[in-house]
């Protein structure tokens, strides 16, 4: 995640992960640009081709856009900010050099105050029909929509994330993989939770995440990868075999452990 270094300046940005041996970032524009105005609205092909450019320059490749938006809003108005937010960047995403842009689903208990007996389908009816419309808008721009998977939203499962690709048969649709947040707290499950995911939909993963979890006794937390209880040598030698090459984003970390952290998970993946 660009952001890992902070919210700067652009140039000082790429200095900084080009400082830590940085090739590649998830970048979520408003969260790391701190000097330039890319809130909806401001994008234009000069401007997306100028930061693609800033972040070339230093060796960084900018691998997806990160618009994590929430396309189940109960507010209609809201929601088609979001929409359209999202849509914006699809539109530039390749003048950033990014072939995807990715969001979350919005939460499973969106809707369960206003309906309590139907909010899971109506969650799940507002979420296809968002997904429809950004599908359809990555198709004219040639690039891929990453819908990512947590277990406490509408996309809660692996079965769940299979029903979607299945109701929107979009080839422009493509599966962010965080396998950390589909298993949530179970923990003793968490080998089947990931080969169901690989079996579903194991060529549908255009990029994944990478995090571990920590058991606190009274709770799980989410922390720096390779050093939990999550089964990362495993998770990483099958996601090699099912899409070799294929960028990893890491989560939960601080650039002080970038290095380290980085070396850790190359030997567990050879190990």
């Amino acid at each position: 995640m660009a952001h890992t270094a902070g919210c700067l300046p652009l140039h000082t940005l790429t200095s900084t992960l080009q400082a830590h041996d940085i090739d590649f970032v998830q970048l979520a524009l408003t969260k790391a640009i701190q000097d330039i105005d890319t809130s909806p609205g401001k994008l234009s092909p000069g401007l997306a081709n100028y930061i693609g450019e800033q972040f070339d320059k230093a060796g960084i490749r900018i691998g997806v856009l990160g618009c994590y938006i929430d396309p189940i809003h109960p507010d209609p108005a809201v929601r088609r900010a979001e929409i359209n937010r999202f849509k914006e960047q699809l539109r530039y995403a390749k003048q950033f050099g990014a072939p995807m842009v990715a969001t979350e689903s919005g939460g499973l208990n969106t809707y369960q105050a206003s309906a309590p007996e139907q909010y899971e389908e109506i969650g799940w009816q507002t979420f296809k029909a968002t997904l429809e419309e950004l599908a359809e808008e990555a198709e004219k721009w040639g690039v891929f929509v990453g819908i990512e998977g947590v277990s406490t939203h509408t996309l809660a499962t692996p079965a769940h994330m299979r029903r979607i690709l299945d109701e929107v048969p979009s080839s422009s649709i493509g599966v962010v993989f965080d396998p950390c947040n589909l298993i949530g707290e179970d923990l003793h499950r968490q080998d089947e939770i990931v080969d169901s995911a690989f079996n579903l939909f194991g060529d549908r993963i255009i990029l994944a995440h990478l995090k571990d979890i920590y058991d606190e006794g009274d709770k799980i937390r989410h922390g720096v990868p390779g050093r939990g209880l999550f089964h990362t040598a495993e998770f990483l030698n099958k996601l090699q075999a099912y899409k070799p090459m294929i960028d990893v984003s890491l989560e939960e970390i601080t650039l002080p452990v970038f290095n380290e952290t980085a070396a850790l998970l190359h030997s567990l993946r050879s190990s």
